[in-house]
């Protein structure tokens, strides 16, 4: 007597099959994401600067974090080099998007940021020459940015943001505040766009903060109430080294509940001594 199999069991049959294939898939789809965050992590840390420049009243240090997740990584990124005449110059940015490809565009913004600077007059025309040299390589990412310029002969700092976070200052005396500039587009999104450049002549000791929004952001959690508590933790800590600082405010990004990559820059400096100018105290 031949035995028939019943239309139950073989759909119960089936439904096993699928499901394992199923599981089978998601498996390695599940590494291959693993691998893919993992190259992207190692390629923002050999893009990442060893270390960053100084100078006599003037240290500096800078903090970066993956997502918490693991999932949104390869988009943030920091920078400082000297440039010619003895001043100095720092970026701080972020890729739209994540992954290698992130990672990637985010190593040509900071080479692009550093070929420009050298020659351009002010922050607002590095980022106007960055910008429309990120446009030439037709590429469909673009990126926030902040480059700041530190004259250690006027004891002035320069800045232009393109589409990014404020910066926040503070100073010994118990001072704090969120810079109020204008800012631009992000980089890599309109031809010929122009950023506006924001002076401050530094007259107290303190410290001068830029994040990304990593770090002042969460899933509901404003932007706005991050700064404040960046602007609070700066406030408190003005006075240390700039390390302690730069994990000091990092901190903020942990109780924002962040789902994307943080970074943070501190640039920790003196009273001047005496020189010529006349723009806003910070």
């Amino acid at each position: 007597m031949t035995s028939h199999r019943s239309p139950r069991s073989a759909t119960a049959d089936d439904l096993l099959t699928r499901l394992g294939r199923l599981t089978a898939q998601a498996r390695e789809g599940a590494e291959l994401q693993q691998a893919r965050v993992e190259l992207a992590e190692a390629l923002q840390r050999e893009i990442l600067p060893a270390s960053l420049p100084s100078v006599p009243g003037l240290r500096t240090a800078a903090r970066y974090t993956p997502a918490r997740h693991g999932l949104s990584v390869g988009g943030d990124w920091y920078d400082g080099f000297a440039l010619p005449g003895g001043a100095l110059g720092f970026s701080i940015g972020d890729v739209e998007g994540h992954d290698v490809e992130a990672a990637a565009f985010m190593g040509q913004v900071r080479i692009a940021v550093r070929a420009v600077a050298a020659a351009a007059a002010d922050p607002g025309e590095v980022l106007s020459r960055a910008n429309d040299l990120l446009l030439s390589v037709d590429c469909d990412l673009f990126a926030t940015c902040t480059f700041l310029r530190f004259d250690p002969v006027t004891w002035e700092i320069q800045t232009a943001r393109a589409g990014h976070v404020p910066g926040v200052w503070a100073t010994v005396d118990g001072r704090s505040g969120v810079v109020e500039d204008e800012g631009g587009t992000p980089l890599g999104m309109l031809p010929g766009a122009e950023y506006p450049v924001t002076r401050r002549r530094l007259t107290t000791s303190g410290a001068y903060v830029l994040v990304t929004d990593g770090v002042v952001e969460g899933p509901s959690f404003p932007m706005e109430a991050g700064l404040a508590r960046v602007a609070a933790a700066a406030r408190a800590a003005a006075g240390t080294e700039p390390g302690q600082l730069a994990a000091e405010v990092m901190k903020v990004a942990d109780s924002t509940g962040h789902e994307d990559d943080a970074a943070v820059l501190v640039l920790r400096h003196d009273a001047p001594g005496t020189g010529p100018g006349d723009t806003r105290d910070a």
